[in-house]
């Protein structure tokens, strides 16, 4: 991409500062998207080439990704049109061990001499870094899965649907919002496609088509007569789904607190620019928080979040084991204390689970890109740290002989590791509403949606704001507060989880860029829970001048 394209790009649109490297490949237009790609049987032939190649030279494994990347970006600002990205990114990765090392090397070249002069550059790189390899990779054994595809279980590709009709409902959402209160809005959709092919020297050759959207906006409030403005983002989350996801069926909704629509399954954008609008609004008139002990009712947009940070990240093995350490940190949660098989990382009803096939999650997918059959399994379970998250090459370091099959790479540029799984917090088994949360408080706070936060390196000690906050007096919501966060460490907050919420109020909340390595590679994954409640839990005013 030339510099002057990636300034405009990442200059555009609610969140694309956020996430420049998704934008990168090769403009094409709309209608391009629609190309079906390269035949499945001339990529096992292709990717054949690689895996021959490799054990030719002294490979002991290899595995080969043959990858397409579709993106559609569509932006607009108020009653105007940003931009429309429309991008393709085509190209193999392998991967090889030899002499117990492993190489990496890729090529937009996908012909067979293309391919061959990759491998072999791949495997060159192994023999060089064999030469400071202090212990051979030790890979735990996966079963052939022979030729098998596995597909995104999608209504509607975004693919199919117009631009036209995209722009136009992020412009009614927009207007919905100037209607209603507020001074300026942007909106954004993005839409991901991956066509990725995995092969191996296990004998696999995987077909697979994921899909992942996530429509956005931020609308703002201000009181011309103090120049003071407030925001309001949207309460959408993304999803592995199609563009299903923005038909905003009636029996999706969830009704929240104080106008809130909490949306599951499918998303009304126009409706929650509405409310957003309204509320942002209302924000420059909240009351200012008192600072002190709170029970805080967490929604599952915002606790999403807070479980990303306090709990998925922690609990990834190479930073645990010191591998992130240069750039994303270490964890507190390390080997000594999942080994006693009694470290409290939460009270007894904290069960957080991994799993990379939970439906409409931005995770989900049928294998990893190493090849294995993607499962769920415990992190914490009653409280107590019982696992962390491995792939093939980190699974004996904790006394297991199955990966978990959470190895991910951005794009077929870049080499696979260790990723996030979708984690989630399983929801309460009696039934309680929020409401029946909400009568439980005498002193408490209702916070929905996302802000800003800050997590220490070993993600232990933290602070989470969030979009809007109520506050719960005796059992009722009495009004909107402003200046909301909330203060603690990780195993006291777990720890202070004191009810969660039922099945029924069970949603998602999702990041398109999780980043992670060096370089810098982004993933996208899914948080679920339920509403849950925390006792006393410290808060904070963070509109107060020191």
């Amino acid at each position: 991409m030339k510099r002057r394209d990636f300034i405009q790009y990442t200059g555009l649109g609610a969140g694309a500062l956020m996430m420049p490297s998704l934008l990168l490949g090769n403009d094409i237009p709309a209608e391009a998207l629609l190309n079906p790609g390269m035949d499945v049987a001339i990529k096992k032939k292709m990717a054949d080439v690689a895996l021959n190649t490799a054990k030719s030279l002294g490979a002991t494994y290899a595995d080969a990704r043959i990858g397409r990347y579709l993106n559609q970006y569509v932006f607009t600002r108020e009653d105007k049109v940003q931009n429309v990205v429309n991008t393709e990114s085509f190209g193999i990765g392998i991967r090889v061990i030899v002499k117990g090392t492993w190489g990496f090397a890729s090529t937009n070249s996908v012909t067979e001499d293309g391919i061959k002069k990759a491998t072999d550059q791949a495997v060159a790189i192994a023999k060089a870094n064999s030469k400071f390899q202090k212990e051979e990779v030790k890979l735990a054994p996966v079963k052939s899965h022979g030729e098998v595809s596995w597909k995104t279980p999608i209504k509607k590709d975004f693919k199919d649907v117009p631009v036209s009709e995209k722009v136009d409902l992020l412009l009614s959402a927009n207007a919905a919002a100037l209607e209603n209160g507020a001074n300026y809005v942007n909106s954004g959709l993005f839409m991901v496609n991956e066509q990725k092919y995995f092969a191996s020297t296990d004998g696999s050759y995987i077909d697979q088509d994921v899909h992942r959207i996530w429509p956005t906006f931020t609308v703002t409030a201000i009181d011309k007569g103090t120049g003071k403005f407030k925001s309001r983002q949207a309460m959408s989350a993304p999803m592995g789904m199609g563009y299903e996801y923005m038909d905003g069926l009636a029996s999706e909704k969830l009704k929240g607190p104080e106008g809130l629509n909490l949306y599951r399954g499918s998303y009304d954008i126009i409706e929650d620019a509405t409310i957003a609008a309204k509320q942002a609004k209302a924000r420059l008139t909240a009351k200012s928080v008192e600072a002190g002990k709170y029970d805080l009712v967490l929604e599952p947009n915002h606790l999403g979040l807070t479980i990303h940070e306090s709990v998925g990240h922690p609990l990834e093995l190479d930073r645990v084991l010191g591998y992130e350490a240069n750039y994303a940190g270490t964890s507190f949660a390390t080997l000594d204390k999942w080994k006693t098989k009694n470290f409290k990382y939460g009270s007894d009803i904290v069960n957080l689970v991994a799993d990379k096939t939970q439906v409409g999650s931005l995770g989900a997918v049928g294998y990893d890109d190493e090849g294995v059959q993607t499962k769920k399994w415990d992190l914490v379970r009653n409280g107590v740290l019982t696992n962390y998250q491995a792939i093939r090459d980190q699974v004996h370091m904790i006394d297991q002989n199955e990966s978990h099959g959470c190895c991910y790479s951005q794009s077929w540029n870049d080499v696979q590791f260790q990723r996030m799984p979708n984690v989630s917090l399983e929801p309460g088994k009696e039934k309680y509403s929020i409401d029946d949360m909400i009568k439980d408080v005498e002193k408490g706070i209702y916070i929905a949606g996302r802000g800003s936060y800050s997590i220490d390196q070993q993600r232990y000690n933290f602070q989470f704001g969030g979009t809007v906050f109520f506050e719960i007096k005796n059992g009722k919501i009495v009004g909107m507060l402003d200046d909301v966060a909330y203060q603690s460490n990780t195993q006291e907050f777990w720890n202070s989880c004191a009810k969660i919420c039922d099945k029924d109020d069970y949603r998602m909340f999702g990041s398109f860029f999780d980043g992670k390595g060096q370089p810098s590679q982004v993933s996208a994954v899914s948080h679920g829970s339920s509403t849950t409640r925390f006792n006393g839990v410290n808060v904070i005013n963070t509109g107060r001048k020191i």
